[in-house]
């Protein structure tokens, strides 16, 4: 594939356009001891009164290091939602483009094609809560720019087979994004092993689930270079925030701690899904690689209200293509987890 097949897909004016080039994109080397007369910043010292660096260099590197990509192939954006939505203002051209989602999936986006008036289609996930190729494949016309794959996939739990994901790229011309938020809970390997091989690839991933950031918003998005440039080219200048991008390094420089956590999640889950499957009330567990539990229900309305009643807040899920009398459960605590238990335990009548 050339470079021209990716910048093909762009829209024509995001191509076009010049991005604003920031005090901080002219001199970048804004950690030395120099005097700062460029950026109209107050010179006394708060810790934060600087400008943060707009490419977040010294994070990316120690994400690059860690995820085994280049820091070219990296973006960091507030949240995930934000990364999602460059997506759609780089590839989509409003009131034109369209894009497939494939239920049931994370709402966001759905929200932000209609925001950026961008025409879905919805392929409903199989039985199993994976992918219909052949589905998938007659909804693809020429005005298809994107399709959005979220594995672990969220709120039913399972990772979509690499070898789905890869027959899709196979089969598809435009952008695949594979959003991998639950990836660290998942037995299955991060989609990025296919980067190399699929330049319209785009893994889009997060601090908010196993790092325990969620309340400092840093989403993050890996793929092939001219890609990132173009996201570089039309992102807000200072899209990440000082406060978050050190956080952020503090955070990935305590990995031990994160791993630790998140074995202890995964056991948690497996032994909330042998504790549930003993109560009457719930007809099904899915298979979950993620830190949460699918589970179908007699009542979840019923349910939903008696458990609010009792102090715990769980998802109901059943308005969702597929996930009838569902409620998603976070994995908790060890101790959150017996009182979610307790309680279920005493409502199983």
């Amino acid at each position: 594939m050339s470079d021209s097949e990716i910048t093909q897909l762009v829209r024509p004016l995001v191509r076009e356009m010049a991005p604003y080039r920031s005090a901080r994109d002219e001199f970048e080397d804004f950690e030395a001891q120099k005097i700062f007369l460029d950026a109209n910043e107050n010179p006394y010292d708060t810790d934060v009164n600087r400008y943060p660096d707009p490419l977040q260099r010294r994070l990316k590197k120690v994400l690059a290091k860690l995820k085994g990509v280049a820091d070219n192939q990296i973006l960091l954006g507030n949240g995930s939602d934000e990364v999602l939505d460059l997506i759609f203002r780089t590839f989509c051209e409003p009131g034109e483009d369209e894009v497939i989602l494939l239920p049931p999936t994370y709402g966001m986006y759905g929200v932000l094609a209609q925001l950026n008036n961008v025409r879905t289609h919805s392929v409903p996930l199989n039985e199993d809560f994976e992918l219909d190729l052949e589905a998938i494949s007659a909804q693809i016309n020429e005005k298809t720019k994107v399709i959005f794959v979220c594995s672990p996939n969220n709120p039913s739990g399972n990772a979509i087979p690499l070898w789905q994901i890869e027959a899709l790229l196979k089969r598809f011309k435009g952008l695949v994004v594979v959003d991998e938020a639950y990836v660290d809970f998942s037995e299955q390997n991060s989609a990025s092993s296919l980067l190399k091989i699929y330049p319209k690839l785009m893994i889009c991933q997060t601090l908010s689930k196993a790092y325990g950031l969620a309340g400092i918003r840093l989403g993050i998005g890996f793929a092939d270079p001219e890609i990132i440039y173009f996201f570089n080219k039309i992102k807000p200048p200072y899209n990440v925030n000082i406060l978050t991008q050190k956080r952020a390094l503090a955070s990935l420089d305590a990995s031990d701690e994160v791993e630790l956590q998140v074995k202890e999640l995964i056991a948690e889950r497996k032994n909330m899904e042998k504790a549930l499957s003993n109560l009457s009330f719930v007809k099904k567990i899915f298979p979950s690689n993620a830190n949460f539990l699918l589970i179908r229900v007699d009542d979840a309305d019923k349910r939903y209200k008696q458990l609010i009643e009792n102090d715990i807040v769980v998802r109901n899920r059943s308005s969702l293509i597929g996930c009838e009398n569902s409620l998603r459960v976070t994995i908790g605590t060890p101790q959150e987890n017996i009182k979610f238990m307790n309680v279920c335990k005493s409502i199983d009548q």
